[in-house]
C-alpha cells in the first residue's frame, strides 16, 4: 500500500497535514468510531491534555489490534467540544503523529457526554 499525500498547487495547503491522501493498492482498510477520552470503565480524566492523549492511545490501540501503526493512518477527525482546545488539539496532533502528514479534519460539536472534551475517528489502510 502507498499513501500520498496531495496538495493542490492552486489551493490552501500546510506542513502540518495534507489537503488530501491517495491511497493505491490497499489490502485492507480500518474505519473507527468515534474515540472517546475514557478508559476501559468509561471515565474520563480531567483536563484537556489527559483526554487528547488519553483518545489518541485508545486510536492507537484500535490500530494495534487491527496490526496496524499510526503509519497507516490516512484520515484523522477531531471533534473538539469547544474551539478553545484547538491550539492544545493541535500540539497534541503534532505530537502524537510525529510529523506523519494525513489527512485531517478538526469540527467544534457537542459530544455525547458532557465530560468529554475530545473525541476522534479515523481511517487506516495498509
Amino acid at each position: 500500500m502507498k499513501a500520498t499525500a496531495v496538495d493542490a498547487v492552486d489551493a490552501p495547503s500546510s506542513p502540518y497535514f495534507a489537503q488530501a491522501v491517495e491511497v493505491v493498492g490497499a489490502r485492507r482498510v480500518l474505519y473507527t468510531s468515534g474515540l472517546t477520552p475514557t478508559e476501559a470503565d468509561w471515565v474520563a480524566p480531567v483536563g484537556f491534555a489527559a483526554q487528547a492523549r488519553l483518545a489518541w492511545r485508545n486510536l492507537f490501540a484500535q490500530l494495534a489490534a487491527a496490526k496496524m501503526t499510526p503509519d497507516n493512518l490516512v484520515k484523522v477527525t477531531i471533534f473538539l467540544a469547544d474551539r478553545a482546545y484547538r491550539s492544545e488539539s493541535g500540539d497534541i496532533y503534532d505530537e502524537m503523529l510525529s510529523g506523519r502528514r494525513i489527512a485531517v479534519s478538526t469540527i467544534i460539536a457537542g459530544l455525547v457526554d458532557a465530560r468529554w472534551l475530545i473525541e476522534i475517528e479515523a481511517v487506516a489502510a495498509d
